[in-house]
């Protein structure tokens, strides 16, 4: 390998490293999550625009499922309680979509470029598979108990009622639905300083 490829390697890994997104420091304000990335409220409203989910419903899942963590997975399971082993299940990313669901996604959404670990692509993917909950089992786009749930145990589990049985499932259900009501108290705070000059996304 001559020191032209090595030096290209070093500035590859540079970049890439330089661009990932690291998590919001204050995971519990809404305004000031969009005020250290401000990105991220453009990618925010156009999902809402597309979608009709408000913007606190949709961010609301991704701190439950990932903290805002890009490449967050499940953790692995242990072989002979000392070995990795396998993960639990194949979610990935920002809203921890499974391979099968965000193949769905893909197809239906016309995103096959969409990536689970880009914030844009994971505000358009929860808030689209929100929209299908609202189509399919008549549930609000504000709902984010009722959505969450259904996010959780798909549309056939919920249709099912397999979530009744889950305590702790209902709880976390609930914490959603609290965040997302936080969230939205916080952004109809600050909304207008994000979308003045300087903050207008468009």
């Amino acid at each position: 390998m001559n020191k032209f490829t090595v030096g290209l390697m070093v500035v590859f890994l540079f970049i890439v490293v330089g661009c990932t997104t690291l998590p919001p420091k204050n995971q519990n304000n809404l305004c000031e999550i969009f005020y250290e990335h401000d990105h991220w409220y453009k990618h925010a409203v156009k999902s809402e625009k597309k979608w009709g989910v408000p913007i606190p419903v949709s961010m609301a899942f991704i701190y439950q499922e990932s903290r805002f963590v890009a490449d967050a997975k499940p953790p692995r399971t242990k072989f002979l309680w000392i070995f990795p082993g396998p993960r639990k299940s194949s979610a990935y990313g920002y809203p921890q979509a499974k391979d099968e669901t965000w193949e769905w996604y893909q197809k239906d959404a016309d995103n096959g470029w969409g990536d689970r670990d880009d914030f844009s692509d994971a505000m358009d993917f929860i808030a689209w598979y929100n929209v299908q909950s609202h189509r399919k089992l008549g549930l609000s786009k504000t709902d984010a108990y009722s959505l969450y749930l259904a996010y959780h145990e798909g549309h056939g589990g919920f249709s099912r009622g397999t979530y009744k049985n889950k305590q702790w499932l209902l709880n976390v259900a609930s914490k959603v639905q609290r965040r997302s009501q936080q969230y939205g108290a916080q952004l109809a705070s600050c909304r207008k300083d994000l979308d003045s000059d300087g903050w207008w996304p468009f």
